[in-house]
């Protein structure tokens, strides 16, 4: 007991000692900030933070605006943001001098002077990449990720960290180290996970370009539940060098993507990223460079839609926003297609959190252990430690008493930690994840199609709510499986008309899960409503052209 608290206790004294560098941070922000507005007293901030990305880089690459003006008035914008929202967990404060060697001797980089932030998970040289463990804490990485190196040569300034949820594997934004990030445009809900930090941060206006990363959706809730843009690229099109939530490779890739406020911003930091300087760096990137021709190209797309997938009932201001959306690309002259999903269910949870967990959990519970706190992962944390016998019992007790879903869901999540006794079921899996793979793309090119409209989660749900909604994570999940680049833009809010027929609102199972949604998605008028744009794997230009005339419309 002893050894213990005395455990307990120093683990306490890092979560105190992250706190007060957080505070510190946050207080140089200040200090630096302050000092330039004093010996700059004339510099319009609001005029500097209304600009787009592509004006910004233009005027700072020309030499009409100082790059000690932006990064100011960001810093600034960014402390105000995180003091509403608890959004950034770290200052850099080797920024400063970035900034004051940030010209380059030749021609500058195509990100030359843009201040960026970092999720806590990419790792920066001289930082903490926590995921929210207390075990990470002061243990700060060696070198810079790949992405950074390649930001900071392209003339970008990485200038804050941000927050996520403990172990990433959520699509809320809370840890016991940092606290609970709040969404910018509503206190009250949730700004999505895990790169919630960065949602928060740049759709409150904080950052005009960030990082972060997608495991399940976790840059797409984001986006969608603060109101901005943000592309999940092909697995391998980025690597952002980060600390693994699972320290294995499952089957279900991660990717790297930027968030930005405009799909136009995405589109420049591609451009600006896909470069020798990437390839270079890192050998398993394939060397292909932003296609121009593709995104800039003006021919009628013929698009591939659907309203739901059949598993998660879509709220009314998602069924709205994608019937509206294809109303106004068929005006456009782009030819829409019903595309028709089958076994979502069967996907997402066989392929994705059966694969994300192959190894019993082994990686997952190396992770937790001796955490103190677990947050909503503690029952998942529980089952996963049970011997299999017991996992069995519960599992078959659960059968007779739950609906259709929750009974897979309680089969999937009580005996996924031994569902592979042989390495022939996990080479299986793989097999026939592959051939899901094929028998997709078979489907979509037996349609002719180029691009895919789908639905996209929201409006933002309450706090709290995302940890017992797993179940939510089927839209965007479905193209970490299939490893389709995937976008997110805003095209809509959340209005009364959506609110009142949300009363109707019962799920396609009538469970519990189904019960907790529309509760979650409740008193949510006027927030957000995106939607999600596929496209083939390697094809992220052909996603962003899509993204732009989605958002252009």
């Amino acid at each position: 007991l002893l050894l213990r608290w005395r455990r307990w206790k120093g683990l306490w004294r890092k979560v105190k000692e992250a706190r007060q560098r957080q505070e510190q941070g946050l207080a140089r922000m200040e200090k630096a900030v302050r000092g330039f507005r004093e010996q700059h007293p004339s510099v319009n901030m609001v005029s500097i933070l209304s600009l787009s990305l592509p004006e910004l880089t233009k005027k700072l690459r020309d030499g009409s605006l100082p790059p000690e003006h932006v990064f100011y008035a960001y810093v600034g914008k960014a402390l105000q943001i995180t003091r509403e929202t608890n959004c950034i967990t770290e200052y850099m404060q080797e920024s400063e001098t970035q900034l004051q060697q940030a010209k380059p001797p030749g021609k500058p980089g195509l990100l030359y002077g843009v201040p960026v932030s970092i999720k806590d998970s990419i790792n920066c040289q001289g930082h903490d990449s926590t995921l929210g463990y207390v075990k990470n804490i002061n243990q700060p990485m060696a070198e810079d990720s790949v992405l950074v190196q390649v930001l900071k040569r392209q003339g970008a300034i990485p200038f804050v960290k941000t927050n996520v949820p403990q172990s990433l594997i959520s699509f809320d934004c809370q840890n016991l180290i940092f606290g609970q990030t709040f969404n910018p445009l509503l206190y009250t809900r949730t700004p999505g996970g895990s790169s919630g930090g960065e949602g928060a941060l740049i759709g409150g206006g904080g950052s005009i370009l960030g990082f972060g990363t997608d495991v399940g959706g976790s840059l797409r809730f984001p986006a969608a539940f603060c109101g901005i843009c943000a592309l999940k690229p092909t697995g391998n099109r980025l690597r952002p060098s980060t600390i693994n939530a699972l320290s294995w490779s499952p089957p279900v890739v991660a990717a790297v993507g930027p968030m930005a406020k405009d799909v136009e911003s995405l589109a420049l930091c591609m451009r600006a990223l896909l470069c020798e300087d990437m390839f270079s760096l890192d050998s398993t990137v394939p060397p292909l460079p932003f296609n121009e021709e593709v995104y800039s190209s003006t021919q009628p797309l013929r698009i591939g839609y659907y309203e739901t997938d059949f598993f998660t009932m879509p709220s009314p201001a998602m069924r709205r926003a994608v019937r509206e959306t294809k109303k106004l690309l068929e005006d456009a002259g782009h030819t829409l297609v019903p595309f028709e999903l089958t076994n979502v269910d069967y996907l997402t949870f066989n392929f994705c959190i059966r694969g994300m967990f192959a190894d019993g959990c082994t990686s997952f519970l190396k992770k937790l252990e001796g955490e103190l706190e677990r947050g909503s992962m503690g029952i998942f944390f529980w089952l996963a430690k049970s011997p299999n016998w017991l996992k069995a019992l519960l599992s078959w007790i659960a059968k007779p008493f739950v609906s259709c879903s929750l009974r897979y869901l309680s089969m999937t999540f009580i005996g996924f930690a031994s569902c592979f006794s042989t390495v022939d079921e996990l080479w299986s899996l793989h097999h026939e994840i592959e051939e899901s793979c094929h028998q997709f793309i078979a489907q979509w090119k037996k349609l002719n199609l180029d691009v895919m409209l789908c639905p996209m989660l929201g409006p933002a749900l309450g706090i709290g709510y995302p940890g017992k909604l797993s179940v939510a994570v089927s839209y965007t999940m479905l193209y970490n499986s299939l490893d389709f680049p995937a976008g997110v833009v805003p095209v809509t809010m959340m209005t009364d008309e959506d609110e009142e027929e949300l009363k109707g609102y019962q799920g396609y199972f009538r469970d519990w899960w189904d019960r907790t949604l529309a509760k979650a998605f409740h008193g949510s008028v006027g927030l957000p409503v995106a939607v999600q744009c596929v496209a083939l794997p390697w094809q992220e230009e052909l996603c962003l052209r899509f993204m732009k005339e989605v958002e252009t419309l």
